[in-house]
């Protein structure tokens, strides 16, 4: 019997390569998530989601049961192991993620490109709000590389540096924008957008 092809996810990559590791459990998969310090990438906040992506690799043939563990102090645990298919689905995966930009719908450029809904006066603490956030989560980032054990290699907080470089990009053009704003050099009102819409059709 054919499988289907399983769709490619950060988890369900992440959740692969932690089995290239050793197999693991549910449970032990989402403890090593959280100490190689993967949730900063990957979504683990609902165990629920990680009990799906594992069925769903399963179902795929992409990992198989190695054996159910008893124990009088645990629930049964059925503990995974990465198959040969899965093997090479990870190395397919990971280098389709690596090298080929996918198309994201991330939540902030939407709601950027709908801020004209609101007054100019009222955008500026908004977005003066999500540099505070931005700050903090900057400094979180910066905090783990200072915590970093001497002579460790840098492949292994890759992930983080990239992180924190996107962060740092996002909080300088965030800072342009806010200056321009309180400037008055980015502004807008209904009667200038009423006007370009109306220019814009007499054109065409």
């Amino acid at each position: 019997m054919t499988t289907a092809p399983v769709k490619s996810s950060p988890l369900g990559l992440t959740v692969l390569v932690l089995l290239h590791h050793r197999p693991l459990h549910p449970y032990g998969i989402q403890q090593l998530l959280k100490q190689w310090g993967k949730e900063q990438v990957v979504n683990v906040g609902q165990r629920a989601g990680l009990y799906r992506t594992i069925e769903r690799l399963q179902a795929g043939g992409l990992i198989a049961v190695r054996q159910t563990e008893r124990d009088q102090q645990y629930p049964e645990r059925t503990v995974y192991e990465v198959t040969d298919e899965g093997r090479a689905v990870t190395r397919e995966w990971l280098e389709q993620m690596l090298a080929v930009p996918k198309a994201e719908f991330p939540v902030f450029p939407a709601a950027l490109s709908n801020m004209l809904m609101l007054e100019p006066d009222a955008v500026t603490p908004i977005l003066e709000r999500r540099a505070a956030h931005l700050a903090d989560q900057r400094a979180a980032l910066e905090h783990l590389f200072t915590e970093t054990p001497p002579g460790m290699p840098r492949i292994t907080l890759i992930e983080n540096e990239y992180l924190l470089a996107v962060l740092t990009a996002e909080e300088r053009w965030l800072q342009g924008v806010l200056s321009d704003l309180r400037d008055g050099r980015l502004t807008w009102s209904r009667e200038m957008l009423t006007a370009f819409e109306e220019a814009s059709s007499q054109a065409e």
